[in-house]
């Protein structure tokens, strides 16, 4: 313990002085003295005339091509306007074009399909067309009739901010919901089953693209109704479903439309007829010894080992 000296024992303690650290000095003088000195020159020198007389030009030139820069680039932009509308419209047009081209194309094939149907079934014995027309309905390629339920979901009124005027909350039906209203449907005991038309098969698909949802590669909007042919127990497993649960669920939390009905003389269409392959035979391999360049028989010893596929040797 250090003794404190004798001139300090007659002193009132308060009135001991501390030398400021460098935080306390930093916060009572945040501002450099150089800063300072620099501002009390200017107040009590004035610039020079020369100075005074160029400012001023040179501010009014500055202003000047800002401003012409400006008029340039609105000018550009409201002139190139109508040749970016008319170029928009034209697509408009053309996309619009092609969809009437694809409908009147879907019809035609509609048409000839049931012609070739019916020449078909003239071809064929009586039993042999009604087991082909059953495998085609049991495939979707064929056109079905029936007692069934229709599913239909819609995305929920979009609701804006008073205050940024944004969307307020999710609202929109997403494909895994329709994902899982088809797969319930099909667990529950339909026989064929059309999305908004759209008749489903072992081969289809139901995906997004950025926000719109495509059934086969094809289109579908809100809102979406999922109508399957069965038997007439399908209505209540499907209400006893998981899938069924969780619409019923999203539906009260997020106003999203859904609902169950039953549906008389129901008539689903036939898909499209699918794109066959055919396998072929691979290339015969040369046989062994054939005397061709570079060719290399196995064996034992594995000295004449073959490249991989990818170029490179194993």
């Amino acid at each position: 313990m250090t003794a404190t000296p004798p001139q300090d024992k007659g002193r009132d303690p308060s009135a001991r002085v501390y030398a400021p650290d460098f935080l306390t000095d930093l916060f009572r003088n945040p501002l450099d003295p150089g800063y300072a000195d620099a501002a009390a020159r200017r107040a009590t020198v004035s610039p020079s005339r020369l100075r005074r007389v160029l400012g001023r030009p040179v501010s009014v030139v500055v202003l000047l091509v800002i401003g012409f820069l400006f008029a340039v680039a609105y000018r550009e932009t409201m002139a190139e306007e109508p040749g970016r509308a008319k170029a928009r419209a034209g697509l408009v047009a053309e996309i619009k074009q092609r969809e009437a081209e694809t409908d009147r194309l879907t019809a035609r094939a509609d048409q000839l399909r049931e012609e070739v149907g019916r020449q078909r079934d003239a071809a064929l014995s009586g039993s042999q067309a009604s087991r082909l027309r059953n495998l085609e309905a049991g495939t979707g390629l064929g056109r079905v009739r029936g007692d069934g339920v229709v599913v239909r979901l819609a995305d929920a009124p979009r609701d804006q901010d008073a205050v940024t005027g944004a969307d307020a909350g999710p609202s929109r039906v997403l494909y895994s919901d329709l994902q899982k209203v088809a797969n319930a449907l099909w667990a529950a005991g339909a026989e064929a089953v059309a999305v908004n038309g759209q008749r489903l098969t072992a081969t289809s698909t139901i995906r997004s693209a950025g926000e719109a949802i495509l059934v086969d590669y094809r289109p579908v909007t809100s809102p979406y109704e999922v109508t399957a042919i069965g038997p007439g127990s399908m209505r209540d497993r499907f209400d006893d479903s998981r899938a069924a649960d969780l619409m019923r669920d999203v539906a009260r939390t997020t106003g999203l439309s859904f609902g169950v009905k039953d549906a008389d003389d129901l008539t689903l269409p036939a898909a499209p007829q699918p794109r066959l392959r055919y396998a072929e035979p691979s290339v015969s391999p040369s046989p062994s010894g054939s005397g061709v360049a570079g060719s290399t028989s196995p064996g034992p010893s594995g000295s004449g080992s073959s490249p991989s596929p990818s170029g490179g040797g194993r």
